[in-house]
């Protein structure tokens, strides 16, 4: 149903004890597209706040551009809020309402909810007003289909390629401003952080901090994974990066998918980083320049629809071949919502091997560790349909689809 009264009507009269936890989830959605309803309509509510403010016919009105402050302060006043809060509430429902108005009118009537709202709004600030609305053009339909970390990836990717000279800019202008940051906790402890570094490096140090913290748990390493992996990134820090000749950036090995033609400087077209998301292509090129002696990796695509073209081999543990063949179909882990990357996931069998006794790479998918205990604890099921999509079936009988199609 469309969300509105009549929904809200409903919603109101059920009988939450007598629903069987199928209907349950349905009953979720619903609250959810109504929620989000209300949400939308208290930011136009707020719009037009701002819109009495700017009443030139007003003699208690001050000049327009100050009407989103003084209207800031009557919504702080409102609603109880910081000058803080109240004024990021009243420059969204500006963004919202007024620059990329198709976006506010997928949030009034429950086709989005304010997470997606809100990267859509905020992913797209930095560009001119019609490039925004070119993006969101672009990826609305499919918003309501992605989590906010693939719809912020997407809307990423886009503003990249719409304006690779412009985002190639903003790069180098945010390198420029890379800085160390040492912030102190209450509990005595302290947050070390490099900001803006270049995401192919942060990327390789990341990858490698992992894998030695993988290693150590495997030898019984009593350590969490987090308090690990944090303790090695300080004692590499307090040893050399590299050897002399080494190249740094690479010694965590990096994974990075990209036009053949961007490679040759023929284009501009992002890269994507695996783990990280889409990078502008001079970032490509530097990172694949870097891989000298690493392992390259190359995927025939359909020009139609990018996907991947695949094959198969019987054997129960998958080789070596054919996981590296997984990890470029999926980037991440196949499980609605999950974002960890498919070279730190197990390799599922759809089917179980004990039950067809083959392995071949249409029936393999990356399941992160997690995920891949839930799906055999509780019975959820996943096949594979028409786009290179993945439809997942739960517990309860509902069905979601992860996208096989490329960000």
């Amino acid at each position: 149903m469309t969300p509105g009264a009549e929904l809200g009507a409903l919603l109101a009269t059920l009988d939450y004890e007598r629903l069987s936890p199928h209907d349950l989830v349905r009953v979720l959605r619903a609250q959810q597209r109504q929620a989000s309803h209300y949400q939308a309509a208290s930011y136009w509510t707020m719009e037009r706040i701002v819109a009495a403010y700017e009443d030139p016919e007003s003699e208690s009105m001050g000049q327009a551009s100050e009407a989103a402050e003084g209207a800031g302060a009557e919504i702080g006043a409102a609603l109880r809020l910081t000058r803080r809060s109240a004024e990021w509430e009243t420059r969204f429902a500006l963004d919202l309402t007024r620059r990329v108005p198709e976006v506010f009118n997928a949030f009034l009537f429950g086709r989005i909810d304010f997470r997606r709202a809100r990267v859509l709004v905020d992913g797209t600030l930095h560009v001119p007003e019609t490039t925004a609305r070119t993006v969101v053009d672009t990826v609305l339909d499919d918003a309501p289909q992605l989590t906010t970390g693939q719809l912020r990836e997407r809307v990423r990717k886009l503003c990249i390629d719409v304006n690779p000279a412009d985002m190639e800019d903003r790069y180098e202008w945010a390198l420029a401003d890379r800085r160390l940051v040492v912030e102190a906790n209450d509990s005595g402890t302290a947050n070390l952080m490099g900001l803006d570094v270049p995401p192919h490096v942060a990327q390789a140090i990341k990858r490698r901090v992992h894998r030695k913290a993988i290693r150590l748990r495997n030898l019984g390493d009593p350590r969490t994974m987090d308090q690990l992996r944090v303790d090695i990134f300080l004692d590499l820090l307090r040893q050399r990066s590299s050897k002399p000749g080494e190249d740094a950036s690479g010694s965590g090995g990096v994974n990075i998918d990209v036009d053949l033609t961007t490679l040759a400087g023929l284009d501009d077209h992002s890269g994507h980083l695996n783990g990280y998301g889409p990078v502008i292509a001079d970032i490509a090129r530097q990172t694949a320049e870097h891989q000298v002696n690493g392992e390259w990796r190359w995927t025939l695509r359909d020009p139609e629809t990018g996907l991947p073209i695949d094959g198969g081999i019987v054997r129960r543990r998958p080789t070596a071949p054919q996981r590296r063949k997984v990890e470029t179909l999926y980037k991440t882990c196949v499980h609605p919502g999950c974002r960890m990357p498919s070279v730190d996931c197990d390799i599922d069998h759809r089917v179980p091997w004990s039950e067809r006794r083959l392995t071949c790479s249409d029936d393999l998918g990356p399941l992160c560790r997690h995920h891949h205990r839930i799906r055999h604890v509780f019975g959820w099921s996943y096949k594979m349909v028409d786009g290179g999509d993945i439809l997942f079936t739960s517990p309860l009988r509902h069905r979601y689809t992860t996208s096989g199609r490329p960000p």
